[in-house]
């Protein structure tokens, strides 16, 4: 399970795609709320992005909290996801969680979001260019809108983004598509994260054998 500490590697690679994260507390804060997840699996890749609500160790709290079950039911579709961090969030701050799962021959992407963490795929040579995550309203280990997931298409060179309300939703126009994801990341904190909130960007680029 991939974690927001210590040095990232810039090349990483989990199953059919390469990813890079960048992060950075609200100044002032002992720690982030915000936490990324990227694991591999026998049917492909888990990624997701967490905020939990406010700033500090408790928000920090319930993103570990919710960032462990995911790991621990790692496998299970994306709504049964949500479902258990729900029942495991029960008597936490709480998060807001955006999650994806990448098949293993990075063909289909599957996703589904609670609350505001958005979520944009970018397509490398398809139309329409970007697509962004339906996520509705609703905190996870509070409250839950009845949930639906969507399924994607995706080729070679799709790029998945997921950024926390620390970044300015104005990232979303300047495409990825190009970049190596960490580089990516790097320049979507700089140029777009807030200094008013806790600040995550997760960018995950499909690089599995797809003819």
């Amino acid at each position: 399970m991939e974690g927001m500490t210590g040095a990232h590697d810039p090349n990483a690679r989990a199953g059919p795609v390469e990813w890079g994260v960048a992060s950075r507390a609200l100044r002032g804060q002992p720690e982030s709320g915000d936490l990324h997840f990227v694991e591999a699996f026998s049917g492909g890749v888990l990624i997701a992005a967490i905020d939990g609500l406010g700033h500090g160790p408790e928000a920090a709290l319930a993103s570990r909290m919710a960032a462990a079950t995911l790991h621990d039911h790692l496998g299970e579709p994306v709504t049964t996801l949500m479902e258990r961090c729900h029942a495991a969030l029960q008597k936490s701050r709480g998060v807001v969680l955006s999650v994806a799962i990448i098949e293993a021959r990075g063909r289909e992407l599957t996703w589904l979001g609670v609350g505001n963490v958005d979520g944009t795929l970018y397509r490398a040579n398809a139309v329409p260019p970007r697509e962004s995550l339906p996520h509705r309203g609703g905190v996870v280990g509070y409250q839950i809108p009845s949930l639906r997931q969507a399924t994607l298409p995706l080729a070679a060179g799709d790029t998945l983004v997921f950024a926390t309300d620390g970044i300015d939703s104005a990232f979303s126009m300047e495409s990825p598509i190009g970049w190596r994801p960490q580089g990516a990341a790097d320049h979507i904190l700089r140029s777009y994260g807030k200094d008013t909130d806790d600040a995550l960007v997760l960018v995950a680029r499909v690089i599995g054998d797809v003819p």
